[in-house]
């Protein structure tokens, strides 16, 4: 790789960082889904930078987004670690299976297994850390918080397990978080080429 090559690559992810940044705060509610969670399509710049530049820049491109977002969270940065996590394994997974797998398809279901496993590890992710954050930061008790989830949909908090946050998580989040990265990913399939020219040199 030449040095202009660097330098353009350098300066691609810093764009789709900022660009990301941006799209952090730019959130919506979703009508089956507590009022604390909002849709955003953050990991979109990521996707494409992890297709055009590679993994490790994929993952660069979630943790500079986030480091820019924490002095306006209010979370403690319990937010953005999390948003950080979750936005790397799927940035890092498409790029990776991309990276050995250089046709569509190979960006198609890397995108794919990368969205799954962010879903998957949103699990422990809000299990152990941000879920007893909210309750410390916020003096929100967890009963309270699984109350939410009730209203929207009567007992499920109390089936299949006797876990009521682990219910509400496996029923909620982990479905939510995969539709989320499907929605990157779609929308990455339909911008990714006409943004191919900027992305690539």
């Amino acid at each position: 790789m030449t040095q202009a090559q660097k330098t353009h690559h350098l300066a691609v992810a810093a764009l789709l960082a900022a660009v990301a940044a941006v799209l952090q705060f730019i959130e919506f509610s979703i009508p089956i889904m507590p009022a604390f969670i909002k849709l955003d399509i953050s990991d979109l710049p990521a996707l494409l930078g992890t297709f055009s530049l590679g993994p490790v820049y994929g993952a660069a491109i979630q943790l500079v987004k986030n480091l820019l977002h924490l002095p306006f969270g209010s979370s403690a940065g319990v937010g953005e670690l999390s948003n950080f996590l979750l936005g790397a394994v799927f940035a890092f997974i498409a790029g990776m299976v991309y990276k050995n797998h250089k046709k569509r398809s190979g960006a198609l279901w890397g995108s794919v297994a990368g969205a799954a496993a962010m879903a998957l590890i949103s699990l422990p992710i809000n299990y152990f850390i941000v879920y007893p954050a909210y309750v410390v930061l916020y003096g929100l008790p967890l009963e309270a918080i699984v109350g939410m989830y009730q209203e929207i949909l009567g007992t499920v908090a109390q089936v299949p397990t006797s876990n009521a946050l682990l219910n509400c998580l496996l029923v909620f989040n982990v479905p939510f978080t995969l539709c989320k990265g499907l929605l990157d990913v779609a929308l990455c399939f339909l911008i990714y080429k006409p943004l191919s020219p900027l992305l690539h040199k």
